[in-house]
């Protein structure tokens, strides 16, 4: 099968540990552009954050961000896609997370917003190289604007364990995942990876069996679910590994990338 483009995820995938891209992997995805492929950027950050990696391996394309709320042209910044959560269930998150005393932050207009300062946000903003801005009335703020993501970062086992009710408490139209497992997102139900790659393939004209999708995290699951070939990473979760038609047999910090693309790519 001759594939046409390729998604990939950033953290834990493109990027390695220290959150670099090896010179290796840059040269192999400089000879797939070469040759007329497709590659693009399929990540939870934000778009100025994605930005600044795609440029440092020179993609030209639009790039998936928001876990696929939002796609934008890197040449001109327009927006071929987008989705933001309800507002009505931004208002019900907002209170829930009052209510218990969880860290709750949200992007709005390309950035990030919470209502105080502390470790779990300055942590946050440090891996994603962002900027933040704190707002003492930050459910007005939600309640008023068009909230891409809302993220709540907490203990793994107890995101999990409040997953069910969250489900409950937003409704149907609202997709939650994890990126990491501190970070439990809320995003518009068309705002997935998966959503974003068939609408990206549809704008080239380019039949999903022709596609890739490379990740490691859960909020992967739904670009690998619907590409020709969904890739995991030796390092991803074991549930994305299940669903995988491939998995690297080297990890995010031993060109994983470079691999498939050598392997379904390059040839």
């Amino acid at each position: 099968m001759p594939y046409r483009l390729m998604a990939m995820d950033l953290d834990d995938t493109l990027l390695t540990d220290d959150l670099t891209v090896t010179e290796t992997t840059k040269e192999a995805m400089r000879k797939a552009i070469a040759q007329g492929i497709h590659l693009t950027i399929a990540t939870g950050r934000m778009f100025d954050s994605a930005r600044q990696i795609a440029g440092q391996v020179g993609l030209n394309v639009p790039i998936i961000t928001y876990q696929g709320s939002l796609i934008k042209n890197l040449l001109d910044e327009s927006v071929l896609y987008e989705r933001s959560v309800p507002a009505d269930a931004a208002v019900r998150l907002c209170e829930y997370c009052r209510e218990r005393g969880l860290h709750l932050q949200t992007y709005i207009d390309d950035k990030l917003y919470a209502p105080e300062e502390n470790d779990k946000l300055r942590t946050y903003a440090k891996q994603s190289n962002i900027p933040y801005t704190i707002v003492p009335d930050f459910a007005s703020l939600v309640a008023a604007s068009k909230n891409t993501k809302l993220v709540i970062i907490d203990e793994p086992a107890y995101l999990d364990g409040i997953m069910p009710e969250l489900r409950d408490l937003m409704g149907p139209d609202v997709h939650l995942t994890k990126s990491k497992s501190n970070y439990l997102e809320a995003l518009h139900r068309e705002g997935t990876k998966g959503h974003a790659l068939r609408f990206l393939a549809a704008h080239y004209g380019i039949p999903m069996e022709e596609t890739i999708a490379v990740g490691d995290a859960w909020n992967d699951r739904e670009m690998i679910e619907a590409a020709g070939l969904g890739v995991a990473m030796a390092n991803a979760v074991p549930g994305l590994k299940e669903l995988a038609d491939y998995v690297t047999p080297v990890s995010n910090n031993d060109d994983g990338v470079r691999h498939v693309l050598e392997k379904f790519v390059l040839g």
